[in-house]
């Protein structure tokens, strides 16, 4: 932003010292060479106005295309599969990847369904029942961390990500896409020369990958049960309506407080189930994630490692970003490090974390349990406490077993492909 300003301000300065159309012309090209070499690839689309189409057409090649891995065995679709809706298709807490397939990270795989719905990263949410009252500080932005403004910044990291599809630079992904069998395509929706740079060449293909991820029936199609009820076509069952209750209620679930469940007053729009907050909420340490075999590592989420611009605020460690619960039944693996495996297991998480603490931490050297082990002792102070958590240890829990399963019923009645029939509803 700055160097555009800087631009602006020379270009005006330029023009004010020279004579009509000749200093015009100079100025037009100078400004067109400088766009040339933007590192904004929405510039690089104004001037080319590639079809939308075309880039979804081509987005999609390369989303389910293997070869631009390392190995030669990864696309996009590995670790984000449509059939659950674009997450991770097995049990594992984190995906494998690298040269040899083997390579494990340390955070799980997000669902890639309804990321036009997250913001801008900001340190300032105001966002309080919808009436912008109460700063309720950081939130927005993609990953785990928020890292990513955008879905093509995204889409550029796990291209390059040595945990992921690991190639080695951005050249070797552009001769690839050079060989490809998609290649006339891709010179036909951006351009003739789109693939004779390799910094240009890789930026039209994240803004591709992008602009697939904007296609609705496949990313945001609003087609789960939940959302037939919004719109008057279906009613809940009655432990579906017990669910909800007990998602919205401040004293018991309090599950809406982070993952909104009704239309927006403001702008009509239907939920997000998230706010896309940060919070940080004591998640137990995955011992058996390698990065973890270091004693003294710890994924801290908004203040680091991924993340370096927020390393000296205290005040964000342990913080991870409030993901959406659409869809969440088809996930097998959940939280930032993919530590528990069913929903069972998270709602008991929520509901026992502070009153029975041994179910969920080690005990210390003395007998004594470690709670939020997977936070150094200084950061353990940021862990969120609002209910359903904060009880004390041998209070009775916030949900009981029949609760929770009232709360997953509902939880199911947010998975897309629910079909509505003259007569009679269900899912594909």
């Amino acid at each position: 932003m700055i160097s555009h300003v800087l631009l602006f301000w020379s270009a005006r300065w330029r023009l004010s010292t020279c004579i009509g159309v000749v200093c015009l012309a100079s100025w037009v090209a100078a400004a067109a060479q400088t766009a040339d070499t933007d590192d904004d690839v929405y510039h690089m689309q104004m001037r080319v106005q590639p079809s939308f189409a075309k880039m979804q057409a081509l987005g999609r090649q390369l989303f389910f295309d293997p070869t631009l891995s390392g190995s030669g065995r990864m696309s996009c679709a590995s670790c984000h599969d449509p059939r659950y809706a674009y997450g991770p298709p097995n049990a594992l807490s984190v995906q494998p990847g690298g040269i040899d397939g083997q390579v494990l990270g340390r955070r799980a795989a997000p669902s890639l369904r309804y990321q036009q719905k997250v913001p801008p990263f900001t340190e300032h949410r105001f966002d309080d029942d919808f009436d912008d009252s109460v700063d309720q500080g950081p939130a927005g932005g993609h990953l785990w961390d928020g890292r990513a403004a955008t879905l093509h910044a995204q889409a550029a990291m796990p291209l390059l990500a040595s945990n992921e599809m690991a190639n080695p630079s951005v050249s070797a992904i552009v001769a690839k896409l050079r060989q490809a069998a998609y290649a006339a395509q891709f010179r036909d929706t951006f351009g003739a020369d789109a693939l004779d740079d390799d910094v240009r060449a890789f930026k039209w293909a994240t803004l591709a990958l992008e602009m697939f991820q904007q296609d609705p029936a496949e990313f945001y199609p609003y087609s789960s049960k939940y959302d037939a009820v919004l719109r008057g076509q279906a009613q809940l069952t009655e432990q579906e309506a017990r669910g909800l209750a007990l998602f919205e209620d401040e004293k018991k679930g309090n599950c809406a407080a982070c993952h909104q469940s009704r239309i927006s007053p403001n702008t009509g729009a239907f939920p997000a189930f998230s706010d896309f907050g940060y919070v940080a909420l004591g998640v137990p340490r995955h011992r058996q994630l390698p990065s973890n075999a270091d004693p003294n590592f710890y994924d801290l989420g908004l203040c680091g490692p991924d993340r370096s611009d927020f390393r000296d605020r205290a005040d964000y460690c342990g913080a991870f970003r409030t993901p959406t619960l659409r869809n969440v039944a088809l996930r097998r693996s959940f939280f930032h490090n993919g530590i528990f495996h069913d929903l069972q297991q998270v709602l008991a998480f929520y509901a026992t974390r502070d009153s029975e603490p041994q179910r969920w931490y080690p005990a210390k050297v003395d007998g004594n349990i470690d709670p939020f082990d997977d936070l150094p002792a200084r950061y353990r102070g940021n862990v969120n406490v609002e209910p359903p958590f904060g009880r004390p240890v041998g209070e009775a829990p916030a949900l009981s077993a029949t609760e929770i399963e009232d709360v997953i019923a509902f939880l199911r009645t947010l998975t897309d492909g629910y079909q509505v029939y003259a007569g009679r509803m269900e899912y594909r």
